[in-house]
């Protein structure tokens, strides 16, 4: 720390001061300050507890315990000159023991606090208060493994400082504070500076922890809908094969949102959709050759009365002029995902899927046939397999 002398236009260096030669002690003085002045350590925290020592059958007390402004516990753990050797094991202790309290025991131990230390004021309107909410029954306290360690000490031994990097690697949330002493003449300064992480480090720290929430998030979503979609196509599978339709006879449960069965055409496909919110019967074309699936979807689309009476309902056709591929299709819009709507949704899928097929059949050999004669613009017309 310097001081800066407006007269030389120069600044001095502030002798830099021992905790233990000017007398301070660990538990009168540096444990006080941060207690009355927690936003020191750059953020607001409440201070619930100082040497707590509510842990069943041990002897050891904590020095400061403290709630953030996400309902978190921070254990804070002071050393004045030196942090010792086994400062981390000490808040990895006092962090385990406090992964238990629920929220009506912080409550009683901040109670307890302000009985001893403040005016009897209410536990549970300054935590609503600090927290910034209505009801003390619409916030969670000490969720999971949430618990927060900060050290604070005038030095930090490497051992120290080595395994806090490790432990903010392995996702812990851990902060080591610097704290020193300066005199200025008759004055005493004190410099709290966060050496681990650095600000900017925590700062993206977060915003990666954030992203690798959200890509967890993903996965698991994934996850389950995989094993959703799987539990639903061995279902359906088995009421097709039930109804004495033929045509997925050969086809296994996929963790895809589609099952797809042959026409009897190259090229040409009836797929089942199982997706989140609708469930679709189709009739895709997705030959190599755009023109191909073009005139084959224009043949059907030509019968589209006589397609549609005898399906019993009006279709979509999607030519799709843009994209390769071509389709008709059936849609029905439902929650599909949800398990109690899975019967209806098999008995559409088969009775929409008879009926397509029915009424589209028929139609493919001829289309297919006249194809092969076709005098189509591109080269590469691939032969018609039948």
């Amino acid at each position: 720390m310097y001081l800066i002398n407006t007269t030389t236009n120069r600044i001095e260096a502030l002798p830099t001061k021992y905790f233990g030669e000017l007398g301070f002690t660990e538990r009168k003085h540096l444990q006080e300050w941060l207690a009355y002045e927690p936003n020191a350590l750059g953020e607001e925290l409440l201070i619930i507890q100082k040497e707590f020592d509510g842990f069943d059958e041990t002897c050891e007390r904590l020095d400061l315990l403290a709630l953030d402004k996400a309902g978190n516990l921070v254990i804070i753990e002071n050393k004045l000159d030196d942090s010792g050797r086994d400062v981390v094991w000490q808040a990895l202790k006092y962090a385990s023991y406090c992964s238990s309290l629920s929220k009506l025991q912080i409550i009683e131990i901040y109670q307890q606090y302000l009985h001893r230390y403040q005016n009897n004021d209410d536990a549970v309107s300054q935590i609503c208060e600090f927290l910034e909410i209505p009801d003390i029954e619409e916030v969670k306290l000490n969720t999971g493994n949430s618990q927060r360690l900060i050290l604070v000490a005038a030095y930090f031994r490497k051992e120290v400082t080595s395994t806090v990097l490790w432990l903010l690697g392995q996702g812990l949330s851990i902060q080591c504070f610097k704290v020193t002493p300066y005199q200025l003449q008759t004055e005493l300064l004190l410099s709290i500076e966060q050496i681990i992480p650095t600000p900017e480090e925590q700062e993206f720290r977060i915003g990666m922890s954030v992203k690798e929430a959200e890509e967890k998030t993903a996965d698991v979503m994934l996850k389950n809908r995989h094993s959703t979609r799987m539990a639903f196509w061995e279902q359906a599978l088995e009421a097709l094969r039930n109804s004495g339709c033929n045509l997925y006879n050969n086809i296994s449960p996929s963790k895809d949102h589609w099952l797809s069965a042959g026409s009897g055409i190259s090229g040409c496909a009836y797929n089942l959709i199982f997706g989140q919110k609708e469930i679709r019967v189709e009739l895709s074309f997705h030959r190599a050759n755009k023109e191909e699936n073009k005139y084959i979807f224009d043949y059907l689309y030509e019968k589209q009365q006589e397609i549609e009476t005898l399906v019993g309902k009006t279709l979509e056709w999607l030519r799709l002029d843009n994209k390769k591929a071509a389709r008709v299709q059936i849609t029905h819009e439902i929650d599909s995902y949800n398990n109690e709507n899975w019967e209806e949704c098999i008995n559409w899928l088969i009775d929409n899927l008879q009926c397509l097929e029915k009424a589209l059949s028929p139609h493919l050999q001829p289309a297919a046939r006249q194809l092969k004669h076709m005098p189509l613009q591109s080269n590469n017309i691939q032969t018609i397999e039948l």
